[in-house]
C-alpha cells in the first residue's frame, strides 16, 4: 500500500502542495487531476522519489522513503516503481528495442526477448529495431510505455500517458494499465483526458496545492470546508 501523510511542497515562496494525505490500496488506480499548476507532476515527482518533500512522509508497503538516501531512492525506483513521463526521455541514439533493455540494465539484467515482449504489449512489435527519431509522438510514448512496465514494477506513475495518442492506441494503454490492476499492481495517473480519467478507481483533484476532491476519502462536511 502508498500512504501519503500530510506531505507539503514549496519552491521559494510558492506553496506547491499543502498538507497532501491519502491512500492507495493494491489493484487500484488514482486518477490525479487539476488545472496547471495544482501540483499534480510535483505530487508524482515526490511519490517516485525524484523530489524531497518539506515536511510529510511517504510510505511504500511500509518503507518511508523520505528518510532514504539517494542511493536507496534509486534502488526504491529500481525495484517499484514504472513512471512514464509526459515528455517520453528516450535516449535519441539507442532503439526502441534497447530503450526498452535500458531500464532492464538499471533493474537486474537486459532480456531482450522480455523486452520485445513489452514492446509488443503496446503494440510496437514491427517497430523495435527504429530509433525515436523514427517513430511518431505517439509511437514514442508507447515505448515509454514498454520501458515503464517491462520490469514488472508495483506501482506505476503516468504523467499524461495518453496525451499523444489516437482513440485506438489510447485503448491500447488503458488496456494495459487494466491488466495491470487485475495482477494487484497500483497506479497513479495524471491526466487532463475525461475518458482517462473514467477508468480509473479513484479521483483526487487538486487546485493550488490542495486537495480539492478525494473520492476515495471523503472530507465530513464543513461550513467553510479546509481541504488537505
Amino acid at each position: 500500500m502508498l500512504q501519503v501523510r500530510q506531505v507539503r511542497k514549496t519552491y521559494g515562496h510558492l506553496i506547491a502542495l499543502d498538507a497532501i494525505s491519502f491512500r492507495l490500496a493494491p489493484g487500484t488506480e488514482l486518477t490525479i487531476m487539476g488545472p496547471s499548476g495544482s501540483g499534480k507532476t510535483t505530487l508524482v515527482n515526490l511519490i517516485a522519489g525524484l523530489d524531497s518533500p518539506d515536511t510529510g512522509h511517504i510510505l511504500m508497503n511500509g518503507l518511508d522513503i523520505t528518510e532514504l538516501s539517494g542511493e536507496q531512492l534509486a534502488g526504491y525506483r529500481r525495484e517499484n516503481v514504472g513512471i512514464i513521463f509526459q515528455q517520453f526521455h528516450l535516449i535519441e541514439y539507442l532503439t526502441a528495442l534497447e530503450n526498452v533493455m535500458l531500464a532492464q540494465y538499471f533493474h537486474s539484467m537486459p532480456d531482450a526477448r522480455d523486452a520485445r515482449r513489452a514492446l509488443e504489449q503496446v503494440g510496437l512489435g514491427d517497430r523495435a529495431d527504429h530509433l525515436p527519431s523514427q517513430l511518431s509522438g505517439g509511437e514514442q510514448q508507447r515505448v515509454a510505455v514498454a520501458r515503464a512496465i517491462t520490469n514488472d514494477p508495483e506501482l506505476i506513475l503516468a504523467d499524461e500517458p495518453t496525451g499523444n495518442l489516437d482513440a485506438r492506441n489510447e485503448q491500447i494503454i488503458l488496456d494495459i494499465f487494466g491488466e495491470f490492476k487485475d495482477q494487484g499492481k497500483s497506479i497513479i495517473t495524471v491526466t487532463h483526458n475525461a475518458v482517462v480519467a473514467e477508468t480509473g478507481d479513484e479521483v483526487l483533484r487538486l487546485d493550488h496545492g490542495r486537495i480539492v476532491e478525494d473520492s476515495a476519502h471523503p472530507a465530513p462536511r464543513q461550513a467553510d470546508p479546509v481541504y488537505g
